[in-house]
């Protein structure tokens, strides 16, 4: 097998497992709606959001949540086939790695909870940023090394190892 398979598998985990840490820290630790200042361009906050990206269709009746769900199993399987694909490039591999961990971490959230837990929040001056998650940050980082990818021609013999 090659090394990068396990190494995409390993990222899945470390997102996956850092995530869910944080987020069971997050609900110990505060309660529902509060806010800590910890530095002067963020805060840890305690929200849930019942939707998807920037609270889309959080209030859709409940029906979002299942939607979701089957959406990130569905995404989960296919970034785990992708991984063991042969054709799939290093730099490839290890960003399905960062979305599998992103996804199924937001998934172990809708399922336990209801909801996704989101805690950090970054604000400066008037500019704010609806709050996120360390699974939003694999996924975010996974989607922009895809495109880095493209952006290369999917060229990827070059990356390092």
């Amino acid at each position: 097998m090659d090394p990068s398979v396990a190494r995409a598998f390993l990222a899945a985990a470390a997102v996956f497992l850092i995530d869910i840490a944080s987020k069971a820290a997050v609900v110990a630790a505060l309660p529902y709606g509060s806010s800590e200042p910890w530095l002067p361009v963020l805060n840890i906050v305690h929200w849930r959001n019942e939707g998807a990206a920037f609270s889309f269709l959080h209030d859709a009746g409940g029906w979002q949540r299942l939607f979701f769900s089957a959406v990130a199993v569905a995404a989960s399987v296919v970034f785990a086939v992708l991984i063991r694909r042969p054709q799939t490039g290093r730099p490839q591999r290890l960003a399905f790695g960062l979305l599998l961990g992103g996804a199924l971490g937001n998934l172990l959230d809708r399922l336990a909870r209801g909801a996704v837990v989101d805690w950090i929040d970054v604000r400066w001056q008037s500019f704010y940023w609806p709050a996120f998650n360390v699974a939003d940050i694999g996924i975010t980082l996974g989607a922009a090394l895809i495109v880095v990818c493209e952006l290369r021609g999917g060229k990827t013999e070059t990356w390092p190892r």
